[in-house]
């Protein structure tokens, strides 16, 4: 006998380079500990602001940006993206805090990650193939825009010395990685320009400007709140949409990912895993979060982290900055960090999407779904919202395309011993291509006996059914005999199931 060769199919979800091949290498090591250096680096202004936007104090922001980042580098399911603390989130939940206090707050939270497992668990990730390409173009020009215009309040009614400060930060970051990549550019830009404001005595707006940082540890927080209905019809609607907002976030910064490193992540496990980092989040006193595009973009592609090991240090070197060397980290000039977001922006915006050569070839619906997602998300700050958008968008263009597929070829062979009218009905039925599938047919003029082949069609729903047996009633009201031949198996069996049983014209 002889042997035959076993062909074992390659891991598609296998990191590349792995956590252990990382620690081997130091090259590769290196890039991974500098990269969650100039994440932590970035987080610390991100997080108190969004404090300030959830109405709680911006220790509740670092240290929730403490708790996911670490968490999730073991529990997620892409590797080097970057949670932490978001706006999105802070956004949705900024209501609890500001009406029934912190208790209810972290409740909300610590509900909103419970919610996030059990979606998980169910499989709700695998709903992200539905997702059209026009609205993950859109929903990534959108994040550039939102991250752009985040930068702004940093531009405007600012001393003078932050414009020049912030160029001298851009073109550092544009020229040295034609120099060298080991180490990242947006580092180096944070450093210098650090020196140059403290050598010089520059002054200008700096990162303890921007709020207090934490001198202790997290605590381990147990919101006080009844456990009753009340106090469930209160934080539930939030906590829902915290969780929604979240993992919708999360799972579109988990596939942008994808598509940059050419690799693939489960998403499944990602949705888990950032219900737990949610919960471990409030239970340390954190305002929970998700998936951060920004800080993602700085540790993936300005940085060039493809490892748990960044996301991991971004966690601890974030800690250790706010607790061990905030007072170094006060003096950071935001325009050296403003530099690095708006490198973020214009490397996350597609150009590519918007270029007219591009927009030329383009069918106008993409192009229209494209940009009512940015519109949308851009008006309402909340990407979610504008990704919904998107969708319900694409999905009536692509019924608006298809509602006219479907023909019917109508033939009189003239050698017929019985008079027959024959029709050809090409394409695939459904609600849309079926609605006006009754407008197509002779009725008064056909003779005794039609026959509707349907061997090029195929039933896709009961809207379909209903259509045909719209048009055997007609037909049968007139004397006329109606015959179906050449359905397929599962239309056959859709058909019998269904036919004479929907409640219409009889």
């Amino acid at each position: 006998m002889i042997p035959i060769a076993q062909t074992s199919r390659p891991n598609r979800y296998r990191a590349d380079p792995s956590v252990l091949t990382a620690l081997r290498t130091p090259r590769i090591l290196t890039r991974e500990v500098l990269a969650g250096l100039v994440v932590a680096l970035a987080l610390i202004p991100e997080a108190i602001s969004f404090s300030i936007i959830a109405g709680v104090d911006p220790r509740v922001g670092l240290f929730s940006s403490f708790v996911m980042a670490v968490s999730i580098a073991f529990l997620g399911g892409r590797p080097a993206m970057i949670t932490a603390a978001t706006g999105a989130i802070a956004l949705v939940i900024a209501p609890v805090a500001r009406e029934y206090g912190m208790d209810y707050f972290i409740a909300t939270v610590i509900l909103g990650g419970i919610i996030q497992v059990v979606m998980g668990v169910l499989g709700v990730a695998k709903l992200m193939r539905f997702i059209p390409r026009s609205v993950m173009l859109g929903f990534v020009n959108s994040l550039a825009i939102l991250i752009f215009t985040a930068q702004l309040p940093h531009l405007i009614n600012v001393p003078w010395m932050v414009y020049p400060l912030v160029g001298a930060g851009l073109i550092i970051m544009i020229l040295m990685p034609r120099f060298t990549k080991i180490i990242p550019a947006p580092l180096v830009a944070i450093v210098l320009i650090t020196i140059a404001t403290v050598t010089m005595a520059i002054a200008v707006p700096t990162v303890g400007d921007q709020g207090e940082l934490p001198r202790s540890l997290p605590e381990l927080f147990i919101p006080n709140v009844p456990l009753n209905w009340e106090t469930l019809s209160i934080i539930g609607p939030f906590a829902l949409a915290m969780a929604l907002v979240g993992l919708l976030e999360s799972l579109l910064t988990a596939k942008l990912v994808d598509d940059i490193t050419d690799t693939h992540s489960r998403k499944t496990r990602e949705a888990w895993g950032q219900g737990v980092a949610n919960v471990l989040s409030g239970l340390f006193g954190g305002m929970g979060g998700c998936a951060m595009i920004g800080q993602t973009m700085i540790n993936v592609k300005a940085s060039g982290a493809r490892t748990r090991i960044s996301t991991f240090l971004a966690g601890i070197f974030l800690l250790i900055l706010v607790v061990v060397l905030g007072d170094i980290v006060a003096i950071i000039p935001m325009a050296a960090l403003v530099a690095v977001m708006i490198i973020v922006a214009v490397s996350t915006f597609n150009w590519h999407s918007v270029q007219l050569s591009t927009l030329k070839r383009m069918p106008i619906s993409e192009t229209v779904v494209m940009v009512a997602t940015v519109a949308v998300v851009v008006a309402t700050h909340n990407l979610a919202i504008g990704v919904m958008a998107g969708v319900i968008v694409a999905m009536v263009a692509f019924a608006r395309r298809v509602a006219h597929f479907a023909t019917v070829e109508r033939t009189l062979p003239e050698d017929e011993t019985v008079p027959t009218a024959y029709y050809r009905v090409n394409g695939e039925l459904f609600f849309a291509s079926s609605n006006d599938l009754t407008t197509q047919f002779e009725y008064t003029d056909d003779p005794d006996r039609i026959i509707i082949d349907m061997s090029n069609s195929h039933i896709w729903d009961a809207s379909t059914v209903a259509a045909l047996d719209a048009i055997t009633t007609k037909y049968e009201r007139q004397g006329k005999r109606v015959v179906l031949i050449g359905l397929n198996e599962a239309s056959q069996y859709m058909h019998e199931r269904l036919a004479g049983n929907l409640g219409g014209e009889g």
